[in-house]
Order: structure tokens, then sequence, then C-alpha cells
């Protein structure tokens, strides 16, 4: 337990974190990946290369130092932490690697002079006293997942079932567990971890599951990037090859409400609000979806929501694409969303629930324009594929 000198030390280094947070966790990531090569898997290094790992670590540990004394402010922070983390399976064994490597990384970058003996210790109790909770609501997650219908602990091997070609960038992969057993059912918006082995190497990824739980096989919808490692290593997976997968996790759930739904996404942002959407559907309430897209090519799963739509009567659907040529299925506006745009999509009703996805300046737009149009701020929820961060 942090007695209140220590908590008074934590405090005082909360200005070194604001202004040099971010050269602090890098140092933090060069000294644990090149020292220690077992926890590299569960860090993605396109993350780490651009800045967004360190960036979003920073704001965590900054989080931490400015709320020390009442860490229920943290929010929702913890349990975004401790559901990534699930997907991953970070254990307990991961944590005193990360605990050395960072407070050396502290005594290194703020230098002997501000890191002294006792803020050390400092930090060394405060980061004890964060990773016994993480590791405490982890193990629950992992216990309660085991002991599911149908659910596991570790990995398990899933089949590739089927694949089908969404758009020019996007495939789904239909996977079926190879034991042949029941499946653990996901809530609508929640991701699996998934892990590979490319060129000798072991990589993990979380991707969303982008259809309700049926009690047989999963659905996730990957879009292949440029360079991306994994996502190209899937799409030339051919059906009936084998992939590991972690129990599902995440926070970023449909929450029951007979509020108005209205469901944003941007790109590949489409996936979770897709299970989200067949979900609502069996309640009466009324669904507004809004989907972004770079072009009619880049769309993928118009003809499933079209049809979805035609049989659901509570059901409007909209769609806003950058650019648009040819003779392909017309969007209801091309260009980028505006307010104008939304407000008009929009239920008249602002007491509504917004759930929206996509790239992080997508998500500042439309949680600006949202706020803008009415909608209560509690009444907004978003998630990120990568490392969180503020949407600001």
């Amino acid at each position: 337990m942090l007695c209140a000198e220590q908590r008074a030390l934590i405090k005082a280094t909360v200005p070194l974190l604001e202004s040099g947070g971010e050269a602090l966790t890098t140092h933090f990531y060069r000294l644990m990946l090149a020292e220690h090569p077992e926890v590299r898997p569960l860090f993605n290094q396109a993350h780490q290369a651009s800045g967004d790992q360190p960036r979003a670590l920073a704001n965590g540990v900054l989080m931490y130092a400015k709320h020390i004394d009442q860490l229920e402010q943290l929010g929702g922070l913890v349990s975004k932490i401790v559901n990534k983390h699930v997907a991953l399976q970070v254990l307990p064994e991961h944590y005193p690697i990360v605990g050395s490597c960072l407070l050396r990384a502290i005594r290194e970058v703020l230098g002997s002079k501000i890191a002294t003996d006792e803020v050390i210790a400092a930090w060394a109790m405060a980061y004890q006293q964060l990773a016994d909770i993480l590791i405490g609501t982890e193990e629950q997650i992992y216990s309660s997942a085991a002991d599911a219908p149908g659910g596991w602990r570790g990995a398990r091997t899933f089949r590739i079932a089927r694949k089908v070609v969404e758009s020019d960038e996007i495939t789904s992969f239909y996977l079926q567990p190879e034991d042949g057993g029941p499946l653990l059912a996901h809530k609508p918006g929640q991701y699996i971890g998934l892990r590979l082995h490319i060129g000798g190497e072991e990589v993990r990824r979380n991707y969303s599951l982008s259809a309700a739980s049926n009690g047989c096989e999963y659905r996730i919808s990957v879009k292949r990037e440029d360079g991306g490692l994994a996502s190209n290593t899937l799409h030339a997976m051919p059906e009936g090859e084998n992939l590991e997968l972690f129990a599902p996790a995440g926070d970023f759930i449909l929450e029951p409400s007979d509020k108005p739904l209205v469901l944003i996404s941007g790109g590949v942002g489409i996936t979770p609000t897709l299970a989200m959407l067949e979900e609502a559907l069996q309640t009466s309430r009324p669904v507004h979806f809004i989907h972004c897209a770079r072009n009619a090519g880049a769309h993928a799963f118009r003809e499933l929501v079209d049809g979805l739509a035609e049989r659901h009567v509570q059901l409007k659907r909209f769609y806003c694409y950058d650019e648009h040529e040819g003779e392909h299925a017309q969007p209801d506006a091309v260009g980028l969303m505006t307010a104008e745009r939304l407000d008009s999509w929009l239920p008249d009703n602002r007491d509504l629930d917004a759930y929206f996805l996509g790239p992080k300046a997508f998500m500042v737009a439309i949680r600006r324009q949202l706020q803008g149009l009415g909608v209560p701020e509690h009444q907004l929820r978003h998630e990120f594929f990568g490392p969180a961060s503020a949407l600001q």
C-alpha cells in the first residue's frame, strides 16, 4: 500500500510525464523488446514504429500518476487495458518484466537527480499496486471464460471453414473449433485474440467478431493492409488451415437499452457494428446504420445491410463515400461526413445511444459532430482497433 509520502512523490512527477512521458515510454519499449524477446509477440511492431503504442502508454502512466489518490477516476481505462491484455493472453509472469524495465527507463530518462531512490521506490510500489489490480481482474476473466459453456483458457485450435471476399480489401474468415466442441458465446462488439507463426516468429493480433454469436463458429473480417504482416498472412491462408484463438474479450459492447440506436462506422470499423446490428434487430428499437467508405469497391457488407433493411422496418441505413464514379450502387452522399449530413440521418429524438468506430481522425470528427447535435456525452461510445488514445 502506498503511503502519503509515496503518493506525493508520484504526483510530483506529473509535470515531467506531461512534457517527457513519450520519451520515457519509447525508451522503455526499446529496452524491454530488445532484452526480453519472450514478450515481443504481445506488441504490434507497426504500432511501435508509428509511435502509437508509446503515446498510449505515456497517457496511461500520466493518468495513473494524476489519479493515484483516486483510482476510480480512471474510469474505463483499466477495463480497456484488461480486455486488451486478456485478448493477447498477458499473464502474471509478464508483469515483473514490464515493471523492471519501466523503473529502469524512469531512472535513465529522468536522471538520478530527479529519479532518486525514494522516487524509484514510490514508483515500484505504485506499479505493483496497479499490477495486482490488473492481474486479479484478468484472472477473473480468464476463469470465467474457461468455466462458461464452450469456453476455454489459453489457445484453442480453429479451422478456417470458409473465406468470403467482402470488398476489394476485406475478406471474412469463418472459424470453427477443430475439436468440434461447443463454442463460447460472445457479446456483440467484442474481439478475439489470434496467434500466428510467421517466418519463425510468433505474432498476436486482435480482430473484431463481425457476426452475432451463433454457438458454432466465429466470423472475423480482416482488411488487407499494405505491408501488414498479419493481415497479408491471413489473406493468403487457404480454407482448411488451422489458427490458434484466444477467448473473446472487449468492453465495447452493445448495452441493453430501448433508446434509438445509431451505429456509425468508417472503413473496416464496420466489423463490430455488424454484430451489434444483428443483435439490435432482435428487438423493436429503432436503428440507424451509417457507414462511410472510400468508394464502392472498398464498401464491405452493403448487400447484407441492404437485405436487413428490407426485412426490418425499424432499420434505416445511410452510406457516404469519399468518392464515387461509374455504375456501382449509389451512396446517399459523396464527400466527407459533415454535421449537416449527420443531422439529417440521425433520429429526431437525440436521446439516443451512439456507437462509432473507424480511423482516429474519423472518430474525432464524429464525436464532435454528435456532441454539437445534442447527443448526451454519456451516450457516446467508441473503440480503438489499436492502442487507445484520447479523442481530441
